[in-house]
Parts: C-alpha cells; sequence; structure tokens
C-alpha cells in the first residue's frame, strides 16, 4: 500500500524526469564522452534551448536541438579544420546538430575556461564574451565574467546553470 508521503514522492520525481528528460542519450553522451564534456551541460543545454525538439527554429534564425546559427555550424567547421558545413535540412538533423553544438561547446570551453563563460559566448557569441572579460567593468579579474551586461543573457546562464544542477540530481550526472 502507497503512504501520502510515497505517492507525493513518485509524482514528484515523475513530474521532474517529465520535465527534464534525457532523450538523445546515445548521441549526446557519444560526444560528451568524445570532447570531455560535462553530460548536465550538454542536457541542459539542449532542453533550454529547444526542449528536444529536433525541429526548434528560433525567431534570429537558430535551428536544432542545440539551437545553433548557420554561421555556427561555420565557425565550427572552420576551427576544426576546414571542409564544409552543413547547411539547410541537415542542420536539424540531431545527430549533426549535437556534433556541431557540443562541439562550439569544447572550443568555447578550451578558449574562455569556465561554464559561466562559455554559456555567454554561446548565447551572446564570442565576440560579446571577448569584450566582457576584457572589461573590468565586467570581468573584474579577466578571467570571470561577473557583470553579465544583457538581460536575456543573464537569465540563460542563470537558467542553464540551475537546469544543470536539476539534471545532476536527477541522474546522478
Amino acid at each position: 500500500m502507497w503512504g501520502a508521503a510515497s505517492l507525493a514522492k513518485f509524482g514528484f520525481d515523475r513530474y521532474y524526469h517529465g520535465a527534464y528528460p534525457m532523450k538523445y542519450t546515445e548521441l549526446i553522451d557519444a560526444a560528451c564522452e568524445e570532447k570531455g564534456l560535462d553530460r548536465a551541460l550538454v542536457y541542459a543545454v539542449v532542453r533550454t534551448e529547444s526542449g528536444f525538439d529536433p525541429r526548434a527554429r528560433s525567431n534570429v534564425g537558430a535551428q536544432g536541438l542545440m539551437q545553433l546559427m548557420p554561421d555556427a555550424f561555420d565557425w565550427v567547421q572552420m576551427r576544426k579544420g576546414g571542409g564544409e558545413a552543413p547547411k539547410g535540412e541537415d542542420c536539424f538533423d540531431p545527430a549533426t546538430n549535437i556534433e556541431y553544438g557540443t562541439s562550439m561547446l569544447r572550443i568555447l570551453l578550451d578558449e574562455f575556461g569556465t561554464v559561466e563563460n562559455v554559456l555567454c559566448a554561446y548565447h551572446a557569441g564570442w565576440g560579446s564574451a571577448k569584450q566582457w572579460l576584457g572589461d573590468p567593468a565586467h570581468a573584474p579579474d579577466g578571467e570571470h565574467i561577473t557583470d553579465i551586461p544583457f538581460d536575456d543573457t543573464r537569465a540563460y546562464v542563470a537558467k542553464v546553470k540551475k537546469t544543470m544542477e536539476v539534471y545532476r540530481r536527477l541522474y546522478d550526472l
């Protein structure tokens, strides 16, 4: 027989597992393993960016699970060593989108060093993050962006970090 506490915990767990799903696990986990990325970070970015909808498209043109702009595919491909970046419908393919999105996160992490800085660059752009790191008003130590001047980027960073913590608690990541 289920007691009230057991039913409440079951309902709580069921709600949170539904609200914070683990989808595309084979693709995401393999990409994280290959690139040495925190799984909680990638799941949080995908949930925040697209809600795990591979056909998601933002009003500014970001595409797919990880909501990459078309020029981001080119930028990642250039940083990987040239060749042709995917175009059009290929950008919505979950495997392609996760490959490029996680590559972008790895590149940004190697360059910017902290998750907060990476999320600023991922959301507001590489140039904005570089500018903020060079401005003592935004990064007093030159290494950590502590004052994010864009409201939407500040909210994005906070949301992804909170979502990372939920994923860690729910799935032991």
